[in-house]
C-alpha cells in the first residue's frame, strides 16, 4: 500500500503538468485536474468496490487494478499529445467561462478515470484481503482499515516528496510515470503471491460472521463521510491560498504543503488503528475526533496570520547565508502549523468513520467514495466560488462551522459546541482579513483584487511610484518603469519591416503592449492569466493612451489554441522559478509560437536576469535556439537591478537592414527619444549576441522542455538563496556573449558604420562596468566625482553612445548654473571627444582608417 500510494501522488504531479499543457493555468483548469483525479477515485471506490466487496478473490481485484493503472499510463504516454490536441481545439482560444470549465473538468475526469477508478478500488480490495486473513479477530479487523489508509497515505506523501525533489527534475515526466507503472506491476505481482499463500475463498464468509448486521439508515454515515472530505480538502485550498501570499510558489513549495498534509493524514490513521480503534463508544468518539478537527483547524488557521514572520524565522535563526535548505524550511514551518494538528485529526477521523460504517454493514469501498467524492468537489465550489466570494478569512469561518454544524449532530454535547460557536462569531467580527500587503511607510493601497487563483495589489509609495504586486511577492512592474516597459515593445517592433498584427504575453502593468498600440496601424491583442491583472492594469495606463485587446487567457494555451497569425509576437519577462511559468520557456511553446508567425513574423521572449541563474539561462537558450537557429539577444536597458535580456528571432531574416530601420525610425511619430530609441545606435546597440555567439553560450546545456521542465526545478534555487547579485550575472553573461555587426546588420555600403557599431557595444559594456560602483547622490558635485572620468573613457571609445554624454552634459549644465568656472572642463572635455569623433569618422569615410 505504501509502493501504491507512491505510485498514485507521482502520477498527479506528472499528469497535473501534462495536463496543464492543453488546459492552461486558469482557476478552471488548474482545479479541473484535482477535482478529476478525487471524483475518479471516488467512482471507483464506490463502483468497483461493490464488485470487490461481493469477490472471494480480493487480492487478484487488487492486482488487476494495479496492473490497469499500470497499463493507462502507458496509454497515456501515447494518447496525451493527440487527445490534448483535440480538447484544446474544442475550448478554443476566447472561451466562455463556463465553456472552458465545462470541457476542463469532463475531459480531464474522463481521460483520467480508467486510472483513478482502479486507483480507488485499491483501498477497498486490500482491506477485505486483510478481513480475510484477520477472519475472527474483529478488533484486529477495524484497525486494519486505519492501518491501510496510513500506509497507503504515507506512500502518497514519500511520492510525492521524491517526484518533486528528484524524479522528475532528473528523469522527466514520462520516465517517472513509467517507475511508477512498475511499482503498480510490483504491486500486483505481491498481490498475487498473496492470494495463492492465503486462503481466501471463504475470507467473504469468515468476515461478514463477524460484521454486525446494518441497524440503520446507511445515508447519516455516508453524509459525514462525505461532509468531512468537503470540508477537509476545502480547508487545504484554503490555506494553500493564503500560504501563497508568504512563499515563493514554485513547484517545491506546492509539493511541500502536499506532503506535510498528506504527513499528518498518515500520523492520524496510524494513531487511529494504534491506540483509537477499539473504542468502547463510538458516538463518543466520533464526536470527540469531530471537535479536535474544528479545534485544530481553529488552531491552524490562527497561525496563519503570523505566517510572515513564521516564515522568516529559520533565516534570523540559521543566519542570511544559511541557504536553500533554510529557505525551504521557511515555507515548511507556517505550512507545518497550519496543517500538522488538523490533519491528524482528519486522518483518525475519517478512520473512525470508515471503521463506524464498515461495522454498520457499508463497504470501505461505499464509504471511501463518499468521503473521496466529498473532496472532489471541494475545488471547484471553495476555489472558484467560496474564496474570489468572501476572501479566505470567511471562506475558513464557513468550513470552521461546517466542523460545528458536524460537531451540534449530539445535541447532549451542546455545551461544548456552544464555546466553539462564540469562539468563531467573536474571530469573525474581531480578527483582520488574511491578506498580506507589503506598504512601506507613507504609502497608500490603490487596488485589492483577491481572486481564485491569486490576490493582485496596487500600492503607491511616499513618492508616488506605484507598483503591481501578484500575491505580495511577484512585482510586475510599476510606473517608476515605464521606460524599461515601454522599450520590451518597441525595440522588437522596430526590427519587423511592417508589422500589422502583434500579441503580446503577459499584460503586466499593461504599459508594453501600450505603447506598441500607438505605433501607427498595428493591432495589438494581449493575453493575460490573471482578470485582476486586467483590471489593475488601469492603475497605470494614461487616459489619452491607445488600448490593446485584452484577453484574459492562459498565454501557452492561447497561443496553441486555433487563431489569426502575428507579424510580432512579444512574450513578457516571465518569473521562470514560479510554478507553471517555466512551461513558457520550453522548446514546445517556442515551437508553438513559431507556428502562429506569419511570414517575415518576429518573435522576441524577455528573460529576468535579475532571476534567474546563468545555467537556467542556458537551457533556455538552447530551447529558443532548437526552435530558432537564427536566434540573437539583445538587452531591454543597462539597468543593473534589474537586468532583462531578450531572445528575438526573424524567421526568414538573417540581418537588419540598416538602411530601412532609419526609415522606420524617421516615418513613424512616435517620440523615439523618449524612450532612448532616437537614432538605429540606440536600437541596434541593445544587440549582445548573434547566433554563434547564443550557440557557444548554451553549450551542452540540457533542453527545457515539456518532458523534461529542467528550469522548473533548477530555477527556484536562486529565488530562494542568491548566489550572486543581478549586476554579477549581467556582467558574467555580457562576458559570455559576444556581437559581430557583420553577422547582425546589413549596413550596405556604409563601410564605417559596422567599426562604429562594434564601437558603441564595447562602451556600453564599460558603461555597465563603471555603473557598478556609482552611489547615487544629490549633490552634483559629488556626482560628478563619481562619473566624470568613468563616462569621459566611455565616450572616448564611443562618442555614439548617448547614455553617457547625456547624464554628463546635464550634470555639467546644472553645475554651471551655480559654478561656471568648475563646470568649463567638463563641457570643454565634450567638446574635445566630438572633435576627435568627428576627425576619425572623415578618416573612415575617406578610406584612410578601418577603425574609430
Amino acid at each position: 500500500m505504501v509502493a501504491s500510494g507512491f505510485a498514485g501522488l507521482g502520477y498527479q504531479i506528472v499528469w497535473t503538468q501534462q495536463m496543464s499543457l492543453w488546459l492552461g493555468h486558469e482557476a478552471a483548469a488548474v482545479l479541473a485536474v484535482i477535482t478529476a483525479f478525487f471524483g475518479g477515485l471516488g467512482v471507483g471506490a464506490v463502483v468497483l468496490g461493490r464488485h470487490v466487496q461481493a469477490s472471494p478473490h480480493p487480492a487478484r481485484w487488487y492486482a488487476v487494478c494495479e496492473l490497469v493503472i499500470a497499463a493507462w499510463c502507458l496509454v497515456l504516454a501515447l494518447a496525451m499529445a493527440p487527445i490534448s490536441d483535440a480538447l484544446l481545439a474544442l475550448i478554443g482560444a476566447e472561451p466562455a467561462p463556463l465553456w472552458h470549465a465545462a470541457v476542463a473538468f469532463i475531459g480531464s475526469f474522463l481521460l483520467l478515470l480508467p486510472a483513478t477508478a482502479a486507483m480507488g478500488a485499491t483501498l477497498p480490495a486490500m482491506e477485505r484481503v486483510l478481513a480475510g486473513v484477520l477472519a475472527g479477530v474483529p478488533a484486529r479487523t477495524a484497525s486494519a482499515i486505519a492501518a491501510v489508509y496510513a500506509s497507503n497515505t504515507l506512500g502518497a506523501m514519500l511520492g510525492v516528496l521524491v517526484t518533486a525533489f528528484w524524479m522528475v527534475p532528473n528523469l522527466g515526466l514520462m520516465r517517472t510515470a513509467a517507475l511508477c507503472a512498475g511499482l503498480n506491476v510490483l504491486c500486483a505481482g505481491l498481490a498475487l503471491v498473496l492470494a495463492r499463500q492465503q486462503a481466501l475463498p471463504g475470507a467473504e464468509t469468515a468476515a461478514s460472521r463477524h460484521a454486525p448486521h446494518r441497524a440503520a439508515p446507511r445515508w447519516p454515515a455516508l453524509v459525514w463521510l462525505a461532509a468531512t472530505g468537503w470540508l477537509g480538502i476545502g480547508y487545504e485550498v484554503l490555506v494553500v491560498r493564503v500560504l501563497s501570499q508568504v512563499s515563493e510558489n514554485t513547484v517545491y513549495t506546492y509539493a511541500l504543503l502536499l506532503a506535510i498534509y498528506l504527513l499528518g493524514t498518515a500520523a492520524g490513521a496510524a494513531g487511529y488503528a494504534r491506540w483509537a480503534s477499539a473504542a468502547k463508544a463510538p458516538e463518543t468518539m466520533r464526536h470527540r475526533l469531530v471537535m479536535a478537527v474544528a479545534g485544530a483547524c481553529a488552531l491552524g488557521a490562527a497561525s496563519l496570520w503570523a505566517a510572515e514572520g513564521l516564515r522568516d524565522l529559520p533565516a534570523v535563526g540559521l543566519g542570511p547565508q544559511s541557504g536553500f535548505a533554510a529557505a525551504l524550511l521557511g515555507e515548511v514551518l507556517p505550512a507545518w502549523l497550519a496543517f500538522a494538528l488538523p490533519t491528524v485529526a482528519m486522518g483518525a477521523l475519517f478512520s473512525h468513520l470508515a471503521t463506524q460504517a464498515r461495522q454498520a454493514g457499508i463497504s470501505l469501498g461505499l464509504a471511501f467514495g463518499a468521503n473521496t467524492l466529498g473532496a472532489a468537489a471541494a475545488p471547484p465550489l471553495v476555489g472558484l466560488w467560496l474564496l474570489p466570494a468572501l476572501g479566505a478569512k470567511g471562506g475558513l469561518m464557513i468550513l470552521l462551522a461546517g466542523y460545528l454544524l458536524l460537531a451540534s449532530w449530539q445535541l447532549k454535547r451542546w455545551p461544548a459546541v456552544a464555546v466553539g460557536w462564540a469562539a468563531l462569531a467573536t474571530a469573525a467580527v474581531l480578527a483582520p482579513a488574511l491578506v498580506f500587503i507589503e506598504q512601506p511607510e507613507g504609502s497608500s493601497l490603490l487596488s485589492y483584487r483577491e481572486g481564485a487563483m491569486a490576490s493582485v495589489s496596487v500600492v503607491a509609495d511616499a513618492d508616488g511610484v506605484a507598483r503591481l504586486r501578484i500575491n505580495n511577492r511577484q512585482q510586475e512592474g510599476s510606473s517608476a518603469s515605464l521606460l524599461a516597459d515601454a522599450r520590451q515593445a518597441l525595440l522588437p517592433l522596430l526590427l519587423h519591416a511592417a508589422p500589422q498584427r502583434a500579441l503580446f504575453l503577459g499584460l503586466g502593468t499593461g504599459v508594453t503592449a501600450s505603447a506598441a498600440a500607438a505605433y501607427p496601424g498595428l493591432q495589438v491583442d494581449a493575453a493575460e492569466l490573471l482578470p485582476e491583472v486586467i483590471e489593475a492594469s488601469a492603475w497605470f495606463a494614461a487616459a489619452d493612451a491607445p488600448k490593446p485587446r485584452l484577453v484574459a487567457a492562459d498565454a501557452r494555451r492561447f497561443v496553441k489554441a486555433a487563431g489569426p497569425g502575428y507579424d510580432l509576437i512579444v512574450s513578457d519577462n516571465f518569473h521562470p522559478a514560479r510554478s507553471g511559468s517555466a512551461l513558457l520557456y520550453t522548446l514546445e511553446h517556442f515551437a508553438a509560437v513559431r507556428a502562429r508567425l506569419l511570414p517575415g513574423g518576429l518573435f522576441c521572449q524577455w528573460m529576468p536576469l535579475h532571476q534567474i541563474d546563468l545555467d537556467s539561462l542556458r537551457s533556455v537558450v538552447q530551447s529558443f535556439m532548437a526552435v530558432y537557429p537564427e536566434g540573437r539577444a539583445v538587452l531591454a536597458t543597462n539597468s543593473l537591478q534589474t537586468p532583462v535580456v531578450g531572445f528575438i528571432a526573424q524567421p526568414g531574416v538573417a540581418r537588419v537592414d540598416l538602411q530601412a530601420l532609419r526609415q522606420r525610425l524617421a516615418a513613424a511619430p512616435l517620440p523615439w527619444d523618449r524612450f532612448a530609441l532616437g537614432d538605429d545606435f540606440a536600437v541596434l546597440g541593445s544587440f549582445i549576441a548573434g547566433p554563434e555567439a547564443l550557440r557557444h553560450f548554451a553549450g551542452n546545456a540540457p533542453l527545457n522542455t515539456d518532458d523534461r521542465p529542467v528550469v522548473a526545478y533548477s530555477a527556484p534555487r536562486i529565488t530562494y538563496a542568491p548566489d550572486s547579485l543581478p549586476a554579477d550575472r549581467l556582467q558574467s553573461l555580457l562576458a559570455a556573449l559576444g556581437a559581430d555587426a557583420q553577422e547582425l546588420v546589413d549596413a550596405g555600403t556604409e563601410t564605417a558604420w559596422p567599426p562604429r557599431l562594434a564601437a558603441y557595444w564595447a562602451a556600453r559594456d564599460s558603461f555597465i562596468t563603471a555603473g557598478r560602483g556609482v552611489q547615487p547622490v544629490a549633490d552634483v558635485r559629488q556626482m560628478l566625482a563619481q562619473v566624470q572620468g568613468p563616462l569621459l573613457a566611455v565616450l572616448r571609445i564611443s562618442p555614439d553612445f548617448r547614455p553617457a554624454r547625456e547624464p554628463l552634459q546635464r550634470m555639467a549644465h546644472a553645475l554651471a548654473q551655480a559654478d561656471a568656472p568648475a563646470a568649463q572642463p567638463l563641457l570643454q572635455a565634450l567638446t574635445e571627444i566630438d572633435a576627435q569623433s568627428g576627425q576619425a569618422l572623415r578618416r573612415v569615410t575617406s578610406g584612410s582608417a578601418t577603425q574609430p
